[in-house]
């Protein structure tokens, strides 16, 4: 009985690290492709550094949000 706490826990475990390697892979993925958007749309618009700043910040804010709903109890 002892060995089968172990391993739930153990794949308990194993199943929160992929869930927030999960949500880390997207915060670094949102953020390149936001800053990539950002630095594409200030050129475009030849504006001042404003898109490349606003943008990861929202994706930012996203994906914390998301962060916070999934890991609330």
């Amino acid at each position: 009985m002892m060995l089968k706490k172990k391993k739930l826990s153990s794949s308990n475990n194993q199943q929160f690290l992929m869930k927030y390697a999960g949500l880390g892979a997207q915060l670094l993925a949102g953020i390149g492709v936001a800053v990539f958007a950002g630095l594409k749309a200030d050129r475009w618009l030849r504006t001042l550094p404003l898109f490349s700043c606003v943008l990861p910040l929202l994706v930012l804010c996203a994906v914390f949000y998301k962060l916070f709903r999934e890991t609330k109890p």
